[in-house]
């Protein structure tokens, strides 16, 4: 494909709407955990165009939840994202495709996610890619979530790597928000609508038209 892999080292990727399309399952075990202490669901509408991509903990804030109703809401939460993780996770094999490729030319694959650790690992697991990945930063190692961008920065600094050997993979708008505000370059940001757009034709594609040969 005419890609040099020399100079970017590390692929940033988000977790949800980019390896995996898990907004419907927080939505369905948000509302699952807000039932079980009586609490009306929210709609779809207002999940993803407001709470979407957001640390659980912060979204029961916004609420306006107690704080004892907080601590209860998020314990059912998780619970029932595993359970819904476990039932509906399927393996995706282009992603499989494109991470054995990049595993090749010893590229470091990061998955950087407002998630908690366990969370993000089962999907990972749950969908085939968590083999892949070389570490798993999450809302745990950082103080501020995206859309600060903390995590990228990091990420980064945990790898000690340039920020220009990185590139990060985005889809929400606080996702791309952090990504733009972190210290990795504008141009080493791919933004993408979903999941499927993820994937070894586009990645190659995104790296062919915005570094020169020695891009790797």
């Amino acid at each position: 494909m005419g890609v040099n892999v020399k100079k970017i080292q590390a692929i940033l990727f988000d977790l949800d709407g980019v390896l995996v399309d898990a907004c419907d399952w927080h939505y369905l075990a948000l509302n699952e955990a807000l039932r079980g202490i009586g609490i009306p669901p929210i709609s779809r509408y207002d999940h993803e165009t407001t709470y979407n991509g957001l640390p659980t903990k912060v979204k029961l804030e916004m609420l306006g939840l107690h704080e004892d109703e907080c601590a209860l809401v998020w314990k059912l939460k998780q619970e029932y994202t595993l359970e819904t993780i476990r039932k509906n996770a399927k393996v995706q094999k282009e992603k499989i495709e494109l991470f054995e490729s990049l595993r090749q030319m010893s590229v470091k694959i990061v998955c950087v996610t407002n998630s908690i650790r366990q969370t993000a690992k089962e999907m990972l697991k749950a969908t085939g890619q968590l083999d892949y990945f070389h570490t798993v930063v999450s809302n745990e190692d950082v103080k501020n979530n995206k859309p600060f961008p903390d995590c990228y920065n990091h990420a980064v600094k945990t790898l000690d790597l340039d920020p220009d050997q990185c590139i990060i993979v985005e889809d929400s708008p606080k996702g791309i928000e952090a990504a733009e505000k972190s210290i990795v370059p504008s141009k080493n940001i791919l933004r993408v609508e979903n999941s499927t757009e993820v994937n070894l034709r586009n990645v190659w594609r995104f790296i062919d038209e915005n570094f020169d040969s020695n891009g790797w």
